[in-house]
């Protein structure tokens, strides 16, 4: 595919990230990390108008397996099993190893949208597989999907936005949350600090080979004592640090001389916004991992006059570090009728208790409610 012709499409579609870009995708398969080996089958679906002009096209993986999405689906897995039916492959429409909300389905409109998600829909049914997934999907998709009769299921992340009445530093925000969780980050960093640690920022080019193999280290050191094994590789980093230098911040941590640890940010400067995706250390320090993973990387957003910055996947404990409760999308069409019934059914039992959990997690906040009412931030338009 002609890197210049796709992302054009993804600068034409509303809500894309970096994340869509030719080179984060031509990254992972390039590396070897995002390939039918490590199972993810990439296919590339165009759509072009009556002129021949690229109208629409979206990057679908056939998958032999459910890691490296984090919209979980194991016990779909296993119903199926059960019912002697055979889940994988499956067609999957996401960025791989990237749990972040951007478009999927790139299109110049409505119109070719909605026209790109019937031809995926006939693929999957030409194709025979179990089923199609669509995951982080913008408010547009969430739509046309819904619209399409595709089953939708709702997903809890973490994110911080700046507020109506912008934070002008980082002790400002903190100073507008309440005293306990405002009590608990001042003696965080502070330990941080007490314990000699030294932090340095490497932003596009300043991110050289050492600092990616420093990195590498790090990333699978952390996989390795999880018991894990590194979706990303040196290569992948070093490939992206090449050709997209300007959306990477690395975030560098030393004591005693020695580098320990990293958190790698990814960034959209034309959007304001700034994502939290991967960190790894060398030694233990306590408190670390808060200071690399969230609060570096919000003063930076505060300096630089980000808007939003998505710490990643899961984790409820981001709230007490002032990242707050957003509903995710996903949207899911299921071959089989009976088991796509049952799921159906499922969901429509899952989903208003998520919708309960999101009420529950907003009334424990961590902002003072005199600020949070007069700070609210708008809505986001995707």
């Amino acid at each position: 595919m002609d890197a210049a012709q796709w992302d054009a499409l993804v600068d034409a579609t509303p809500g894309t990230t970096v994340f869509q870009r030719h080179a984060w995708l031509l990254a992972l398969q390039a590396s070897d990390c995002a390939v039918p080996a490590t199972g993810w089958q990439a296919l590339v679906l165009r759509l072009y108008d009556a002129a021949g002009e690229l109208a629409a096209g979206c990057v679908v993986y056939a998958k032999g397996h459910s890691m490296g999405e984090y919209v979980f689906d194991w016990a779909w897995a296993d119903a199926h099993e059960r019912a002697g039916l055979d889940y994988y492959p499956k067609l999957l429409l996401a960025t791989p190893f990237t749990p972040v909300t951007g478009a999927r389905l790139l299109a110049r409109d409505d119109a070719a949208r909605r026209a790109l998600l019937q031809a995926l829909l006939r693929l999957a049914r030409g194709t025979g597989v179990s089923s199609l997934h669509l995951l982080f999907l913008t408010e547009p998709e969430r739509e046309a999907c819904e619209q399409a009769g595709l089953l939708l299921r709702t997903t809890v992340q973490f994110h911080w936005r700046q507020a109506a009445e912008p934070w002008a530093d980082f002790e400002a925000f903190v100073a507008a949350m309440n005293h306990d969780k405002r009590k608990k980050i001042r003696q965080e960093r502070r330990k941080v600090q007490q314990s000699g640690v030294v932090l340095r920022r490497l932003h596009g080019a300043a991110i050289d080979r050492a600092a990616w193999r420093l990195f590498t280290r790090c990333y699978e050191r952390t996989y390795a004592e999880h018991g894990s094994m590194p979706y990303l590789n040196l290569e992948f980093f070093e490939r992206v640090g090449s050709t997209l230098p300007e959306h990477l911040l690395l975030i560098v941590a030393s004591l005693d001389g020695e580098d320990i640890a990293c958190s790698l940010i990814m960034l959209d400067p034309a959007l304001r916004r700034a994502y939290g995706r991967y960190w790894g250390a060398l030694r233990h320090v306590p408190l670390l991992h808060f200071e690399l993973c969230y609060y570096q990387p919000l003063e930076f957003c505060l300096e630089q006059g980000y808007e939003l910055f998505e710490g990643g996947a899961q984790g409820s404990h981001k709230m007490a570090r002032g990242l707050l409760p957003v509903a995710c999308t996903s949207a899911h069409w299921v071959a089989d009728t009976r088991l796509r019934a049952a799921i159906a059914a499922h969901l429509g039992r899952e989903n208003p208790l998520m919708e309960q959990h999101l009420d529950e997690l907003q009334r424990h906040a961590p902002m003072r409610r005199d600020d949070a009412s007069s700070r609210a931030a708008p809505a986001e338009v995707m």
